[in-house]
């Protein structure tokens, strides 16, 4: 299984991201999946994650500005974010989990998030 994250880059404060997370296989085999992140100096975290019943999860700091969604017949994952950070700066990572509700199984390559103030 490959996982392929893109749509990183510079924005300004309260810009708007998209990334992707393209799937090798169909991603209807995924129970679970899911973005993280990590800033400099800092633990990866969870930002995001979804289910393959559409459960969605999201850490308090992004709440209410990011959106995670799934489309099984693209097999991608998506991260819409709104209303960018500097916080948010960060290398942000999807994750996917054949059967855990945690997406921790297999790992893309990390997406570089920048946010200027």
């Amino acid at each position: 299984v490959q996982l392929q994250a893109s749509g990183g880059g510079l924005v300004q404060a309260r810009e708007s991201l998209r990334l992707s997370c393209a799937a090798s296989e169909t991603i209807f085999r995924f129970n679970s999946m899911g973005w993280y992140r990590q800033a400099p100096g800092k633990q990866r975290e969870l930002v995001a994650a979804i289910t393959k019943g559409l459960g969605t999860l999201y850490a308090d700091s992004v709440k209410g500005r990011f959106t995670i969604s799934r489309d099984n017949a693209r097999n991608t994952m998506y991260l819409q974010m709104n209303s960018l950070k500097p916080e948010d700066t960060a290398v942000y990572y999807c994750a996917a989990a054949m059967t855990d509700n945690v997406p921790s199984e297999y790992w893309g390559q990390g997406t570089q998030v920048t946010v200027s103030s």
